[in-house]
């Protein structure tokens, strides 16, 4: 691993963590597509933490206001977190209950070809509803979008789509549904890193220099800030489904390749 994979692999992460096209599904094709193995965990550590931050960068008024509403123990705001807290069980009790299944999904090639097109159905779907209703988001939503994230557990299948598109489905203004899914990533990646470093620690940096880690992880925090700002605008404007037609053809021609290549 040089610099060079980490400034890629960043840029990748920070792009697809958070606009609808599945980072999961991106890094595992791109890995397969350019023969590059990522050593050990530091890496995808520093990936993730590049992540978390651009989340704390855009919203950061959001999470200010929260924190410290909780600390001076304002209704409204532990009403939201506790929904966050809600929304976040679901692909924990998965996470965990089926970690051996999941993880199989990764060394399946045609797993994320498919999750792509799933996306892009879901994409799809909402199409000329981008706007929302302007519904309350309660327990009932939060769990329900918990659920989504965790359907996205599935390499190819986006965790930032199917949050979305689920809040859009019950009714959740464009704004305040991305806002959600955004804030919901903050538990879900840092509980990721917490999960890698735990799983590794012995082999964590595998001789990885640390300027390496930080060009990735600076790679991945510019570009995810980049990336939420262009999602929450083509949301606005109605042009979210329209990365279904990134992703249609690169599932099709994914799936394509591999059929070629077996």
């Amino acid at each position: 691993m040089n610099a060079w994979d980490a400034l890629i692999l960043g840029i990748v992460q920070g792009a697809t963590e958070f606009l609808p096209v599945s980072s999961s599904g991106h890094l595992v094709v791109g890995q397969r597509l350019l023969g590059l193995q990522v050593p050990g965990i530091a890496v995808e550590v520093a990936l993730h933490v590049g992540t978390l931050l651009s989340v704390v960068v855009v919203y950061r008024e959001r999470l200010t206001k929260l924190a410290v509403g909780a600390v001076r123990g304002r209704r409204e705001a532990w009403r939201y977190v506790g929904l966050l807290a809600l929304a976040t069980l679901p692909a924990a009790v998965v996470g965990l209950a089926f970690e051996s299944g999941l993880e199989a999904m990764f060394d399946r090639a045609w797993v994320p070809g498919v999750g792509f097109l799933v996306t892009a159905a879901l994409l799809l779907s909402v199409r000329g509803r981008e706007g929302g209703r302007d519904a309350a988001l309660d327990a009932r939503v939060a769990l329900l979008v918990g659920l989504a994230q965790a359907a996205a557990l599935v390499p190819g299948v986006s965790r930032s789509g199917a949050t979305v598109v689920a809040a859009l489905w019950l009714g959740i203004e464009a704004r305040e549904a991305a806002a959600f899914s955004f804030l919901l990533s903050v538990p879900a990646i840092a509980g990721a890193a917490v999960l890698l470093l735990a799983g590794d620690a012995a082999g964590a940096h595998a001789g990885v220099p640390a300027p390496v880690l930080l060009i990735g992880g600076a790679a991945a925090g510019l570009t995810g800030v980049a990336a939420i700002r262009l999602f929450v605008g083509l949301l606005a404007r109605g042009g979210f489904h329209r990365f279904a037609y990134y992703l249609t053809p690169l599932g099709v021609g994914y799936l394509l390749y591999l059929w070629g290549s077996a």
